[in-house]
């Protein structure tokens, strides 16, 4: 079981830590889907010795049928963390802008390349900020790490495992977007609305607000709802795999490391139009 201190740490906390002689690595990941570049908030204020890394072209793959936020090359991932001065077997700890969604698919891209001590921010820079503690906009120029990148340390689902877990009896497929982009009554992103048929929508907001996670004993009920048992294989989507990461994260806090990721989700489901396609509030449809 993952113990909550492997995985979160407070902003008190955090600034005791970077006081030491050897601090963790901060890796500054804000970033929105839609709207500024997270770049622009990191240059406004950070915090002291973090280093910019952007979601979308360092920690991701570029779009295309694979989804809108696919695997990164692992080549192009080490020289990025390299770069942002990850070293083999450092604490790294990652933050956003808040909601936890950003720091989460950091952390799980971290671990599933083999780096094991990343923890998030609880709450991000606004946590940081409450806490009345010091920020910088000057961009430190770090030592390059050595990080090696070891892709496959967290398990990942492709469309076919995700339809097969899915399927009655398998296990549970949690789809944690919205209700009415379940539903299929909007789709705001991707081309074609509804979910993954026998997927459970299970809303983000309803295990998670403003990136503060409750105790791992009320995940494991809010999971259990839901239909997560402690013997079901798990796996979790969303619309391009940034809000579902978060929902993998969650469930290691509530005991369940083997919790899968759909990397694609919707994004790459619906690039197949082969794919059958649920609508409703059930998850047959």
């Amino acid at each position: 079981m993952s113990a909550t201190g492997d995985l979160l740490v407070e902003a008190e906390r955090l600034a005791v830590e970077l006081g030491q002689a050897d601090p963790p690595t901060l890796l500054d990941v804000r970033w929105r889907l839609a709207g500024p570049p997270g770049r622009d908030d990191y240059a406004a204020g950070h915090l002291p010795g973090a280093v910019f890394v952007d979601l979308d072209t360092a920690l991701c793959g570029p779009p295309g049928p694979a989804g809108r936020h696919p695997l990164p090359d692992p080549a192009a991932l080490r020289a990025a963390l390299r770069a942002a001065g990850v070293r083999a077997g450092h604490p790294v700890v990652v933050y956003d802008g808040g909601d936890g969604m950003a720091a989460a698919r950091a952390w799980w891209t971290l671990r599933w390349a083999g780096h094991r001590p990343v923890r998030l921010l609880h709450g991000g820079f606004p946590a940081w900020l409450a806490a009345g503690l010091p920020t910088s906009t000057t961009a430190p120029n770090p030592q390059p790490g050595d990080v090696e990148v070891r892709p496959g340390a967290l398990p990942v689902l492709d469309a076919g495992e995700a339809a097969r877990l899915a399927a009655a009896g398998e296990g549970v497929l949690l789809d944690v977007r919205a209700a009415p982009r379940y539903r299929g009554e909007t789709e705001p992103i991707d081309p074609v609305a509804g979910h993954v048929p026998g997927a459970v929508n299970l809303p983000a907001g309803e295990y998670v607000a403003e990136g503060r996670f409750p105790a791992a004993e009320a995940l494991r009920e809010r999971f259990a709802a839901a239909g997560v048992g402690a013997d079901r294989p798990v796996g979790a989507y969303c619309g391009s795999g940034v809000t579902a990461a978060q929902a993998v994260f969650a469930l290691h806090l509530a005991g369940r490391p083997d919790a899968a990721l759909y990397v694609g989700s919707w994004s790459n489901w619906v690039a197949d139009p082969a794919r059958r396609v649920a609508t409703g509030a059930t998850p047959a449809g």
